[in-house]
């Protein structure tokens, strides 16, 4: 099968980069943390801008159409920058809702959305923050009420709510596959910011010099480089595969197999970059910690690699 973007969608992956790139997500991330949202709703309004929660919404409610690969290009470039805030969430939501001018507000990206779905996500990700507060729950979806802050999450800018089911919400379909979506999009973002972590480690051991030569020319770095980029590379190809299989009956399937290598993946690219980067990795002003700290989050984000071995198996002995 054949993985390579077409000429749009690797446009729109570069225009998103490019915008975010500019936006210094970083600071975002640190103000989100310390409980300012302003920076960071500015770059969620540059998702909007730029298509991002528009390509999971069909055409007659104001978005582009389920496009599940453009999904999985512009979920890459949010884990690469680490956005924070209910990006994937938000996203979700926007296929379920059965509301014109909260879709509308939605793919604009003037709605923040938390949404728990349990068992797979028992919490409202930054409910305190989020416009809506929504709970899918046996195939309906209700609104919630945002109650305790639970423990803080091992990211700083995720945080995490109890809540309380309320009414009934109209939904557009019983939402069987927003785990599945979720999952999806979760594991694309993994993919990103593993990515990115490997970037900024190669970058990093090149520049840095030990008994006069870069440390990047010693072996055992570039065996440790090597197995990061190869898991990376592997799990790449499920995750587009699990975008293609949308709509099949095994998008399930490919998406649990996406998730667990894209999660571990990206937790072994966090692995790589603090033993390289050396003490400066586990300083809190050292902004990579920010991108090695969010992998550990997003592993057990939309259901953790036990979960999703669990359904692949299953799914084998069917």
């Amino acid at each position: 099968m054949r993985f390579a973007l077409d000429d749009e969608q690797r446009m729109f992956g570069q225009a998103l980069r490019a915008r975010l790139s500019a936006a210094g997500t970083a600071g975002a991330v640190r103000a989100w943390a310390a409980g300012d949202h302003g920076p960071g709703r500015a770059l969620w309004s540059e998702l909007g801008e730029a298509g991002v929660f528009a390509v999971a919404v069909e055409e007659d409610r104001g978005g582009a159409g389920m496009l599940p690969v453009e999904l999985v290009v512009a979920m890459a470039e949010v884990g690469r920058h680490a956005v924070p805030g209910p990006v994937v969430e938000t996203v979700v939501a926007g296929t379920l809702l059965d509301d014109a001018d909260r879709t509308a507000a939605l793919v604009e990206g003037a709605l923040m959305v938390s949404l728990a779905h349990p068992p797979v996500v028992p919490h409202a990700l930054d409910a305190d923050t989020a416009d809506l507060v929504l709970a899918l729950r046996d195939g309906h979806l209700h609104g919630a009420v945002a109650e305790k802050a639970l423990p803080p999450s091992f990211d700083p800018a995720r945080r995490l709510f109890g809540w309380s089911e309320g009414e009934r919400v109209p939904a557009r379909e019983p939402g069987a596959h927003a785990a599945d979506l979720g999952a999806l999009a979760c594991a694309a973002q993994a993919l990103g910011l593993g990515e990115h972590l490997l970037a900024a480690t190669v970058e990093y051991v090149c520049a840095r010099e030990q008994f006069g030569r870069p440390v990047g020319e010693y072996q055992a770095l570039k065996h440790r480089l090597a197995d990061t980029h190869t898991a990376l590379e592997f799990a790449r190809p499920l995750v587009f595969g699990a975008a293609l299989a949308h709509g099949t009956p095994e998008f399930g399937r490919d998406v649990s197999a996406a998730k667990v290598a894209a999660s571990e993946a990206a937790q072994g690219a966090a692995g790589t970059a603090l033993q390289l980067h050396g003490a400066i990795g586990y300083t809190d002003e050292f902004d990579l910690s920010l991108w090695i700290r969010k992998a550990r989050a997003l592993r057990s984000a939309w259901g953790d690699p036990a979960h999703h071995r669990a359904r692949v198996a299953e799914a084998l002995r069917a």
